[in-house]
């Protein structure tokens, strides 16, 4: 049996773009004509079912249309379209604090709650004490729930929902503002209420929680049913294009960048001949692409990075397990001896994952004259799904004096298919052994 049934429904809005700031600007509007409207399809013919004892995650961008869902089926909103069915008692946690009066104290609002959800009196004091211990809220239970901060409204509204003995249990993003321990207690009673066979419904962006949770997943893009099955190859699906619109967003930005500099090239070369200055003419060099953190004396400096795949192209998304070579051109402006070049990997949160150089690699350039490009290359890539930011630099033999230094100006995405391992940041090729007792 299902527990929920989503057939073909779709959900529009209508957004009035006529803004009245005034009490009296809207008085005199009343019997005027509505401004001009504009349709919004939150929702586009979307199906999909969850069976009972199921639990299903929602992923996709903001404004995918995953809480317009979630408000569908606990019937805040109605389908303009399409049929919704829910069979059981549904608790929902959809946005902090709500269902609380913001005057009454905390223990007042979990009556107030328990009898929204059809509970009595006498059945909420026999969970009262249950919830204030779980929310953690003894010495302030007694407090009206508009001196509680964000946290203490999300536990509080967290401790009631699952307190209740539903069927069909929502969540949304709100686990999010809870501290680290917190958030480990209620995902501990989410894997019991998993456990227990009851059907739960989970929205969030932490990927990672909704692998390890959730039995199945779809992806909502723009209202829009994009894939559905097994929570991996969902997710999957999801960084992929995730990763595809942020090379098109890296590309846009090089590009932006590419223009200004030389704009500002050009301002300066006419600021120059207007001052009837005669200026060298400077070797062509071409700028490094991405955010300026950038230091060094320049007497030999980086031109260009690429990434290559294994056919020499120019990538910036690559696979776990595929060969990758970054390309760093330079321009030595004056013979330099035995410059060392050097990388460093970092993934996006901050991580320092190496630093590979080529004194270290046992590669000498000896004396260096005029333009050309050292190769890194990977040929076998051990990083798993995720984006990463890399840093490229010259410096001397001593590897004490910096010649050009690009700080963390380059970035490329991964993404994991052809294995099985999906968590963390690397891939250590390894085996699993088992013998009974």
């Amino acid at each position: 049996m299902n527990s929920i049934e989503f057939e073909n429904v779709s959900k529009q809005f209508t957004l009035h773009r006529e803004k009245r700031n005034s009490f009296q600007e809207r008085m005199v509007n009343l019997l005027r004509p509505r401004g001009e409207t504009e349709k919004f399809w939150a929702l586009r013919d979307v199906s999909f079912t969850l069976p009972a004892g199921e639990t299903l995650g929602l992923v996709g961008h903001n404004g995918s249309g995953k809480s317009t869902t979630l408000k569908l089926i606990t019937r805040i909103l109605e389908p303009t379209s399409g049929s919704v069915r829910v069979r059981g008692r549904v608790s929902a946690l959809l946005e902090l604090g709500s269902g609380f009066h913001p005057d009454l104290t905390g223990r007042d609002n979990i009556y107030l709650n328990g009898s929204l959800l059809g509970f009595g009196r006498a059945d909420m004091q026999r969970r009262v004490d249950g919830i204030i211990d779980f929310a953690e809220l003894g010495p302030f239970i007694d407090t009206p729930v508009k001196h509680f901060s964000s946290g203490m409204y999300m536990r509080l509204g967290f401790a009631i929902a699952t307190a209740v003995d539903p069927d069909i249990i929502i969540t949304d993003e709100v686990l999010a503002v809870g501290d680290e321990a917190f958030q480990r207690k209620c995902m501990e009673r989410m894997y019991k209420f998993r456990q227990e066979g009851r059907t739960i419904l989970f929205v969030s962006h932490s990927l990672d929680s909704v692998r390890n949770l959730c039995t199945s997943a779809i992806w909502l893009d723009h209202g829009v049913l994009k894939a559905a099955g097994d929570p991996v190859s969902t997710i999957d699906a999801y960084l992929r294009q995730t990763n595809a619109q942020e090379y098109e967003r890296l590309q846009r930005e090089r590009l932006a960048e590419r223009e200004r500099l030389e704009a500002e090239r050009e301002q300066l070369v006419a600021e120059d001949e207007r001052q009837s200055e005669v200026l060298e003419p400077e070797p062509p060099t071409e700028e490094p692409t991405g955010p300026v953190n950038r230091w060094g004396s320049r007497e030999i400096e980086i031109t260009r990075v690429m990434f290559l795949d294994a056919h020499g192209h120019e990538a910036s998304a690559f696979q776990t397990g595929d060969p990758l070579t970054v390309r760093v051109y330079y321009d030595a402006h004056e013979p330099v001896d035995d410059p060392v070049f050097g990388l460093a990997l970092h993934h996006a949160s901050g991580f320092h994952i190496n630093g590979p150089n080529t004194r270290f690699g046992g590669l000498s350039l000896g004396r260096v004259r005029g333009r050309g490009y050292v190769d890194y290359t990977i040929d076998e890539l051990p990083l798993l799904s995720g984006s990463y930011v890399l840093t490229a630099a010259i410096y001397d033999t001593t590897m004490a004096h910096p010649f050009d230094h690009h700080e963390r100006m380059y970035s490329f995405v991964v993404q994991t298919s052809a294995i099985a391992e999906r968590w963390g940041s690397v891939h250590i090729p390894a085996r699993w052994s088992w013998k009974a007792a």
